[in-house]
């Protein structure tokens, strides 16, 4: 892919009525376009549903018989119909309680992959000197496993606590807290843009869900990937059909 010129203006937040305009099919920009990918000097990813196909937490609840009933607490809060992602986070996680710590790796290894075009994107990144991130509100267990396989710098997510081999419906404190949500993805976001010397107008938010619309909108752009109605319209950039990479459209590469 062909990278345009760097010397565009630097980004700036879409307006809320910013008239949304389809640059190629599935792919909108609002406000104006966001300048060349070179200009950025970090990319922040949510992992489920984002980078991956899955949301772990729903696939780890069917190994208890439960899927039907955590995927439905997951699709509100993504939604942003459940205010408080830790609340809901909590009410899932309680699901899983007793779930073999088995079940995680069985999850990773026959129900985990990456979505269409996220190498791909990734590449570019790393192509135009991005430095990459994975914030995730899931697990360390798969988090770390896709930070590995993409080749990404950092990475942060929730750890499942283990007794006796079983999940035990919660996590494991931190030294920075307890629960990865939106206000700790924002967090991270601008600490690690300040520690790389990089002004939040630098940075590139992708995600899906209610909980990635901090992030997103302290980002200087922000990606919306087969996202939820209310994250596609607050998002620079929006891919509704085809892979991830299809958002390089909007920065000139071809």
């Amino acid at each position: 892919m062909t990278p345009a010129s760097p010397d565009t203006p630097a980004p700036t937040a879409p307006a809320a009525d910013a008239a949304p305009r389809e640059v190629a099919p599935g792919v909108v920009v609002r406000g104006p376009a966001p300048p060349p990918l070179q200009h950025f000097g970090l990319v922040a990813f949510d992992m489920d549903s984002t980078l991956i196909s899955i949301e772990c937490i729903d696939e780890i609840a069917d190994a208890a018989g439960r899927k039907a009933e955590v995927a439905a607490i997951t699709e509100a809060a993504m939604r942003g119909e459940i205010a408080d992602y830790a609340e809901s986070l909590a009410r899932r996680l309680a699901l899983l309680r007793g779930v073999p710590a088995e079940a995680l790796e069985a999850v990773y290894t026959q129900r985990l992959a990456l979505n269409p075009g996220v190498e791909a994107f990734v590449a570019a990144c790393r192509e135009a000197g991005l430095r990459t991130l994975l914030v995730s509100g899931g697990f360390t267990f798969f988090a770390d496993r896709v930070k590995a396989r993409l080749r990404l710098d950092f990475a942060r997510a929730n750890v499942l606590e283990v007794e006796g081999g079983r999940l035990s419906g919660r996590l494991v404190p931190r030294p920075w807290g307890t629960v990865v949500d939106g206000a700790e993805k924002r967090r991270v976001l601008l600490e690690l843009a300040e520690l790389l010397g990089l002004p939040a107008e630098r940075c590139i938010a992708v995600g899906d869900g209610a909980n990635d619309l901090p992030m997103m909108s302290a980002a200087g752009c922000s990606i919306a990937f087969h996202a939820k109605p209310a994250v596609r319209e607050r998002a620079r950039v929006s891919v509704q059909q085809g892979g991830l990479d299809q958002a390089l459209l909007a920065f000139g590469i071809t």
